[in-house]
């Protein structure tokens, strides 16, 4: 069974690599779908984020897990790759209030397709991919949101080291 975990991972935290794994031990291949939003100011190109994506499952050492990019609506994409399973990590109750509006509204385009909720972790409860960001560019530490791979990048894109 194929599923979907699609998300803009600008960057990608310990957080996303925690459900990552844990529905790769549940399913038989995970796509992590990369969203393209050209409105989005993102700090990390497409590719780069697919590459930092890359190592990150390399680092992980998670097989059956693949990377893709998708633009436009979410059910597009899931029908090209033929899933009907999408995945959303909660960390708070906003993120369910926000997440199962957009379940509802998938599912009424795309019969059959399902989401499942997947609780994210206490110790990544608080993570997102903006904080991330922001404590970057005031020099923060962010050992302990990302990877030292991706927290590099991150320094490097910022600050220039």
């Amino acid at each position: 069974m194929k599923v979907i975990y699609p998300g803009s991972f600008d960057p990608i935290t310990k957080g996303h690599m925690d459900i990552i794994e844990r529905i790769s031990d549940k399913f038989d291949e995970v796509v992590v779908a990369v969203l393209v939003n050209s409105e989005k100011n993102n700090l990390f190109t497409l590719e780069e984020r697919k590459q930092l994506i890359k190592q990150e499952i390399k680092d992980y050492g998670l097989k059956n897990v693949t990377i893709e990019s998708f633009d436009g609506l979410l059910i597009e994409f899931a029908k090209k790759i033929g899933s009907k399973i999408i995945v959303r990590g909660l960390r708070a109750i906003s993120d369910y209030e926000y997440e199962l509006q957009i379940a509802h509204i998938n599912s009424k385009l795309y019969e059959g397709l399902e989401t499942i909720f997947l609780v994210s972790k206490a110790e990544y409860s608080y993570i997102s991919s903006s904080v991330v960001k922001e404590v970057a560019s005031y020099k923060g530490d962010i050992s302990t949101f990302v990877s030292e791979n991706v927290a590099e990048k991150i320094m490097d894109k910022l600050i220039g080291g």
